[in-house]
């Protein structure tokens, strides 16, 4: 019988929950086939409803209109459309427009859905709760699980779908203002507890005329509606007390405390009460005949106004893969298949954005148009040409109150480390190349690929990881700078780029391999063993990488420390000589360095190891030492792992700890990776993925930062520079594709000018070349 659904036949089909995500499911499942048998139980009342408005996106609208004419016109009807976004904060608001927003109220969402469904002939069952889902499976071919983020039947089930649930730090609210907001507003409010802030958009026009017998459930709204949500930090919110108000207490103390946003007019609530936010990530979203949809398959931070709009797109794609796949198991899978990145990439988006207003007492000191700026791009999905496009005069004040040249693109702007100017904020990130000679020495090509990364208009080029002893290398191809040949080998390399490419400053990245060291080419098996010629390992602790792969490494002992510091100096007193312009101190990615700051890697009970500041003393010695011997007028970098992707390892709290001791110790920029400390880690990947963990350390400890993964296009560079989260953006990836990466971008941009300046040899490549002609004459006429 199961096979049936995706054919066309007869099918039973229950639906646990009555929210917007179960009953439009309902819906188009009965639309698309009226032989269907479905019910919805829903253990509330049909007009209760918790929360006030929702928001749906065009793109969501869409999908609706071309799925579903119906209940698309009567949402059309009621949707209350703006474009303005408002940042109150310090007594100064500032509105950037062109955003595009609908939304309505939820119980009048609510009622469409339920009109629809009746007159389908969907059968609603309210105020009774669902059977079990394992006993509705026994006599329905689908049970839809749409019981929201406490989900019974997820919890019943966790071995099957594998639930991790998050709890975050700040409480929130829902209310409404019985008014309608011009734009969605955010305000701050600075107060003797800690910082507040309020969301707030209208679901509701003003409806002075409508005659209020036409919807007889529906609250009528003479000055239209507001939602409104609180939000603060939970240590705020017990400072201020209200974890012991009850419910109308606490809307009278948010309404007092936002007079001025809602004009002395009281806060409603609905069955309201503070709420910590947990993100629902499943690793399956179905059970047999059992699916998860919307919130009890995954939930994304309301700050990005996405839970209704996630659990619609939800039964759009169940009841299209639905119809187009021949079983249900093969429906099932299709539809997790297709969901599963749309969700991933949202939640990704919300966890930014819900990072972002639980921090957001270290922005609270930017400048009003930085401060606006950095919240509407703090997801990422809004950036800096996006935002010229949408509204290019707020753009463009955000750059006048940067000091930035009209014109001049953020990313092209110069920076200053110590005695150092860069002339942009591109850096090419240290990538191993695995291609030196048998003995560490760089050759031709470091020359052509260092060269030419230089003459692609980066401001700073960094080498690869250059290991400071033989066996302190990760393979036999890595470079090193311990004898006179390696250090005559890399003059060549900065003699080549000083000449050629006249301000492009060149760093070296000195490190030791600790218990990564002694394995193959990357090519030939990375983290593999080599065949033969292995070299003993060393490290903080006798714990090997992958135990039974990589060998066993020799704890150091005290006069070994000393004989690595010294190693450290000797290789960096010959990076001076070579010319290098700046220096980075490897502290990540579970190198030695790495390996004494992780409590996954570091068991030592002497002196060097046990809490934090233990941890950091042997890379801080080794820093001093480094620091000592090279030119003072010349910075020091240091890459650290932000955190280290597993359970019991280096926390974003600690990495900015160790970011604030080295920068005590005179680091002139933290170089802000993350991971690769331990074999089992856990990254969540995606776009920009680790800036986050470098904006944190940049505005708590106030020391420059580069900013490094997943960064990939001069649109993100231009926007985490603006925002006042990276001073310098860290590619790798990008500039393997195109060592000419930078000057690409500024001849994308239309920029000309000294931070992107083309070597005399290319300026006649500076600008795009020509292609076939897109700009043919368009059919004006259609002949009958």
């Amino acid at each position: 019988m199961a096979g049936e659904i995706g054919v066309g036949g007869a099918a039973r089909i229950a639906v646990i929950g009555g929210g917007p995500g179960g009953l439009y499911a309902a819906a188009l499942l009965k639309r698309l086939d009226p032989g269907r048998e479905i019910t919805v139980w829903e253990r509330n009342a049909p007009d209760d409803t918790f929360g006030f408005g929702v928001v749906l996106s065009d793109e969501t609208l869409g999908g609706i209109e071309h799925a579903d004419p119906v209940v698309y016109e009567a949402l059309r009807r009621d949707f209350v459309r703006w474009d303005d976004i408002d940042i109150v904060h310090r007594g100064r608001t500032l509105t950037s427009g062109g955003h595009g927003f609908a939304a309505l109220g939820r119980r009048r969402l609510l009622e469409i859905l339920h009109e629809r469904c009746a007159s389908l002939g969907v059968r609603l069952r309210f105020r009774e709760p669902a059977p079990p889902a394992e006993e509705l499976a026994a006599s329905h071919d689908l049970v839809i699980a749409a019981d929201g983020v406490h989900s019974l039947t997820r919890e019943s089930h966790r071995e099957a779908f594998g639930p991790q649930i998050t709890t975050h730090r700040c409480r929130y609210i829902w209310l409404a203002a019985d008014f309608a907001f011009d734009s969605f507003r955010f305000e701050i409010a600075e107060t003797e507890h800690g910082i507040v802030q309020l969301h707030g958009y209208p679901f509701a026009r003003p409806s002075p005329d409508e005659d209020p017998s036409t919807r007889p459930s529906e609250p009528q709204y003479p000055f239209g509606a507001s939602t409104v949500i609180v939000e603060m930090r939970e240590e705020v919110w017990r400072a201020a007390g209200l974890d012991r108000c009850d419910e109308r207490a606490s809307s009278e103390w948010c309404a007092k405390l936002f007079a001025g946003a809602l004009g002395d007019r009281p806060l409603r609530s609905n069955n309201s009460s503070w709420i910590a936010f947990r993100t629902v990530v499943n690793e399956r979203w179905s059970d047999g005949r059992i699916v998860l949809l919307g919130d009890a398959a995954h939930t994304a931070h309301f700050s990005i106004g996405s839970g209704t709009k996630l659990a619609v797109e939800d039964a759009l794609a169940l009841a299209a893969c639905l119809e187009e796949q021949g079983t249900l198991p093969e429906a099932l899978a299709a539809y997790e298949a297709e969901r599963r990145p749309v969700v991933a990439s949202t939640q990704r988006a919300a966890r930014a954005s819900l990072a972002w207003f639980e921090d957001l007492a270290t922005y609270a000191g930017q400048p009003p148009h930085q401060f606006a700026f950095n919240l509407l791009t703090r997801s990422r999905r809004v950036t800096h040409d996006n935002l010229r496009l949408r509204d290019g005069e707020f753009a463009a004040s955000v750059a006048k109150e940067a000091g930035i040249p009209p014109g001049t693109p953020p990313m092209f702007t110069p920076f200053r480390l110590g005695g150092l100017t860069l002339r942009n904020r591109v850096v090419v990130s240290p990538m191993d190349m695995y291609s030196a000679d048998g003995d560490g020495t760089p050759g031709d090509f470091h020359l052509v690929h260092l060269g030419a990364r230089a003459l692609g208009g980066a401001g700073l080029v960094m080498t690869e990881m250059v290991c400071v002893s033989p066996e302190g290398r990760i393979t036999p191809g890595c470079t090193g700078l311990y004898t006179p040949g390696h250090e005559a080998a890399w003059r060549r390399i900065t003699d080549f780029v000083h000449a050629a490419a006249p301000g492009t400053a060149l760093g070296v990245q000195l490190g030791h391999s600790g218990r990564k060291g002694s394995t193959r080419l990357m090519w030939d098996g990375i983290d593999q063993p080599l065949p033969d010629g292995n070299w003993q390992l060393t490290a903080p602790s006798a714990l090997p990488y992958r135990p039974g792969v990589n060998q066993v490494p020799h704890a150091l002992t005290e006069p070994e420390l000393a004989t690595v510091r010294e190693q450290f100096v000797r290789s960096a007193e010959s990076a001076a000589r070579a010319g290098f312009d700046l220096l980075e101190l490897h502290c990540a990615h579970g190198y030695l360095l790495s390996g004494f700051l992780s409590p996954l890697t570091n068991h030592r009970t002497d002196a060097y190891g046990g809490d934090l500041a233990a941890r950091l003393r042997f890379p801080l010695e080794v820093f001093d030492a480094v620091r000592a011997v090279w030119p003072a007028g010349r910075p020091m970098t240091v890459r650290i792992s932000a955190t280290d992707w597993a359970d019991g390892g280096t926390t974003a709290e600690d990495a900015v700890a160790i970011a604030g001791a080295f920068a005590a110790h005179g680091a002139d920029a933290i170089d802000v990776s993350t991971g690769q400390v331990v074999p089992d880690e856990r990254p969540d990947f995606g776009r920009s993925y680790q800036t986050p963990f470098a904006d944190r350390i940049r505005n708590t400890v106030g020391v420059p930062v580069i900013a490094v993964g997943a960064i990939s296009s001069w649109d993100d560079v231009n926007s985490l520079v603006l925002a006042g989260r990276a001073d310098l953006c860290a590619l790798a990836r990008p500039h393997l594709y195109d060592p000419h990466w930078t000057l690409h971008a500024a001849a994308d941009q239309g920029y000309t000018g000294p931070g992107a300046p083309w070597p005399r040899p290319y300026q006649a490549g500076s600008r795009t070349p020509p292609t076939g002609r897109t700009d043919a004459p368009k059919p004006r006429l259609t002949l009958r």
